[in-house]
Formats: structure tokens, sequence, C-alpha cells
């Protein structure tokens, strides 16, 4: 008699299983056409807070699975692997198109979302979708690309260029896909970073992330740097992600 094989585990969503003794927890969603490792200059926590790195299908490690598709797919893969680990105060954070993944994430959660949503360099949902990548041609997208590969302190490769412009691609158009037709506003806070050099998103652009959240539970700020500079893991902004976390763990306690 022959045994069926049991069919296989479909890997989740994050790159590493999160800490059971963590305070709180921040997941964090990655640029369009890179993975979870574009992080890997951060720490792992910051404070009392783990830094929980998403990885969605399609690049790196889950480079055989199939892209997501839309923001709203990549949403419902996401939630039942995050479910176990939303037992305690947690937030959100993503930069541009990962704004966009983290916001449609948030609200397939609905009133179980995140007690914070970091987005940074993005324009709010009912306002886009906006952005000069999404306009741009393959040749193009690969010319920046290579400047976002050096800016992660590597030199590009064509193999892996190619592999990248691939997913990249997949996740423009992800972007260009995804509008809300007006503001929903979220349970928890909602904070939006702007970056005072940044091209692509100007801080002024970033206004109607406003109607997101009630009055008391929305803040703004503008950091020094340009599009690339959260990747540098600055001070200021792991200051933000302090202070929004840390009003949410009073509220709990």
């Amino acid at each position: 008699m022959t045994t069926a094989r049991p069919a296989p585990r479909r890997r989740g969503g994050l790159l590493r299983p999160p800490s059971p003794d963590a305070a709180a927890r921040l997941f964090c969603f990655p640029y369009s056409g890179l993975g979870a490792s574009m992080y890997r200059r951060w720490p792992r926590r910051v404070g009392e807070v783990e830094i929980c790195l998403i990885q969605p299908p399609g690049r790196e490690n889950r480079m055989r699975d199939p892209h997501f598709g839309r923001y709203e797919d990549l949403a419902e893969l996401l939630v039942p692997d995050l479910e176990p680990w939303l037992d305690r105060p947690f937030g959100f954070f993503g930069h541009c198109g990962g704004a966009l993944a983290a916001f449609a994430t948030a609200l397939r959660l609905g009133a179980r979302g995140p007690d914070c949503l970091f987005v940074s360099s993005q324009v709010a949902p009912h306002e886009g979708p906006f952005g000069r990548f999404l306009r741009m041609t393959d040749d193009e997208l690969a010319v920046e690309l290579a400047e976002l590969t050096r800016s992660l302190g590597g030199e590009p490769q064509p193999d892996i260029l190619a592999l990248s412009l691939r997913v990249l691609r997949a996740d423009v158009t992800a972007n260009q896909r995804y509008r809300l037709d007006e503001p929903v506003r979220l349970p928890g806070r909602v904070v939006a970073i702007g970056w005072a050099d940044d091209r692509e998103i100007r801080p002024e652009q970033m206004t109607g992330w406003r109607e997101y959240a009630t009055p008391d539970r929305f803040s703004s700020t503008v950091l020094p740097g340009a599009h690339y500079e959260f990747l540098s893991a600055p001070t200021v902004l792991f200051e933000q992600f302090a202070a929004g976390m840390g009003a949410s763990m009073t509220e709990v306690g």
C-alpha cells in the first residue's frame, strides 16, 4: 500500500518566529522589489519593542512562491500567519509601497488591527496611486534597483538584478491597482512619516493620512534624510517607534 505524502506546509509570512518575551511587536513590511533582508542594518529590538520582519511571497527565501498579486490578497495571506503573535501591543511599519501593504493588512484585521500604523513616504490610499516609479519602464526600474542595491552596501549583479526586477514590476503593479474611494478610519494610531529631502513623496503630500485616525490618534513628522534614509536605521525613526508603541503599551498597562 502506498502512503500518500502530506501536503507541503505553506511557508509563513514572517522571516523568523517572534520572541515570546517581547513586551510589544512591530511588524515591518519590505520596500517594493525587496524582501526582509533590506532591514539587515536594523536591530532586533527597539527598547521593549521587537522588530518582526514580514517576508512576502515571491522573493528571497520565498522565491518559488507565486507573487501575491494585489495588496488585498497579500493581507489575506498574512493574517493567519500573524494572528498567533497579536496577543500584545503591536504595530505595522511600511515605507513607500510597503506602507500600502501594511495599511491593507491593518484594514483586513479590522477592529483587531495594529495599535499603531507607521506609514513612511506614501500618499494616503484614497489619493493614490502616485509616484514616478509607477510610470517607469523596466529599464528605468533596473536603474533604480541598482541604485537601491548600492545604498544597501552591495554591488548590482545582472542575474540578481533580473530576478529583483521581476519582483519589483509585480510590486509596482500592485501599487498601481490600489486605491480607496474614500478614507477608512482605523481603530489605532496612525503616524505619517515624511523625509525632508525625499524627491519621491514630499511630506506635504502625506496630509491625507490624517483622515485615517481620530484626531487624538494621529500624528505626523518630517525626519532628516532622503527616500532611502530609513534603511540606515536612523535613531530619529526609532524614536518615533518608541513614542508610538510606548503610548499603546501604556494604554494596555
